[in-house]
């Protein structure tokens, strides 16, 4: 008798459907995942069995979802939902552990998850590929290749980017660069943090032939959440340049260091900018500016689309640099 109650039981649990987020639309289809996001007027839902899966939100007729979200509302502060549950067509309850009630849908601009400060562990990257081939009266063959990675545990951030470029026109060698960078964040509080960097680049072509940087500030993280993030660092560096000639230069620097990234349309587009402008504390140069900005579309879950405008000036030294450059092509992302 007690091996029959038994293997009852456990059949009963492995008929027991697995806890998921459920989306009812008004066509009477539903969907069941993992609710990531809510913005741009898209829910995007994480599904074992298509990927993500984005729903208008004026086609959603109710949902529920058992677990911690953070719902914006028109005109009214944020609010941490601990649990959503099935309402009447055009609305869900929202329970934020002081009472459930009732709140139509068409007053929530936004849903995403919250992120606390202390987390295990958070991995996030991307790899960029451009490639251009010209056949005409030039030829021109372009290679553009970045990586770009961050890592999270407990309060430490390590931020790690590189990227190639070179040119052939003519079959002659007319861009030939790469840079590396490190940078290290120690968060004080959910916002404010201290960083510390390292950035080498070097060139084959253009006069500025290495490029050294170091430097140490503190920053402030605006936001970072499911929808992207942005964040500031004021930094003091010391730069080392060495010129074709074989002279050098080195100065310390002020310099602000900006990092941005914001998904659109339930995370379908994502607009991106990272870079850094900097001012000597010597007479060496006006002012250096090293910058990016970019669209990727994220055609799966992993793979995207992209273009970027990539601008790198030194102005005011010995030997001027301005050169700017334009990709597309196609990339993977974690």
């Amino acid at each position: 008798m007690h091996a029959r109650n038994l293997l009852l039981l456990t059949l009963t649990s492995l008929a027991l459907p697995t806890l998921a987020d459920t989306v009812w639309l008004k066509n009477g289809d539903r969907l069941t995942g993992k609710i990531s996001v809510l913005d741009g007027g898209k829910l995007l839902v994480e599904t074992d069995y298509g990927g993500s899966i984005p729903v208008d939100w004026n086609k959603v007729r109710t949902l529920e979802a058992d677990q911690l979200l953070l719902v914006e509302m028109h005109g009214s502060e944020d609010e941490l939902a601990r649990k959503l549950e099935a309402g009447d067509e055009g609305q869900v309850i929202l329970n934020n552990g002081t009472g459930p009630r009732s709140v139509p849908l068409a007053s929530i601009s936004q849903i995403i998850h919250p992120k606390p400060l202390v987390q295990d562990f958070h991995w996030e990257g991307d790899v960029d590929v451009a490639l251009d081939y010209k056949r005409a009266e030039t030829d021109t063959d372009d290679y553009h290749v970045s990586f770009d990675t961050k890592a999270k545990h407990g309060l430490w951030r390590h931020n790690a980017s590189a990227e190639y470029h070179r040119e052939y026109r003519d079959g002659l060698t007319v861009t030939d660069n790469w840079e590396t960078e490190y940078a290290l964040d120690r968060f004080i509080d959910e916002q404010w943090f201290w960083q510390g960097r390292l950035d080498y680049k070097r060139d084959q072509v253009e006069d500025v032939r290495r490029q050294r940087t170091i430097g140490t500030g503190p920053g402030y993280q605006f936001w970072d959440n499911e929808l992207g993030a942005f964040s500031l660092a004021s930094l003091i560096n010391r730069r080392d340049y060495e010129y074709a000639d074989g002279s050098k230069d080195n100065f310390y620097a002020l310099a602000m260091k900006w990092d941005y990234k914001r998904y659109l349309v339930g995370k379908t587009f994502e607009l991106f900018s990272n870079g850094e402008i900097g001012k000597p504390l010597e007479d060496v140069a006006d002012y250096s500016l090293d910058a990016a900005v970019g669209l990727r579309y994220r055609v799966t879950d992993w793979a995207s689309l992209n273009m970027k405008a990539e601008k790198d000036l030194i102005s005011g030294s010995d030997s001027d640099l301005d050169e700017t450059r334009y990709t597309l092509g196609f990339g993977v992302g974690w």
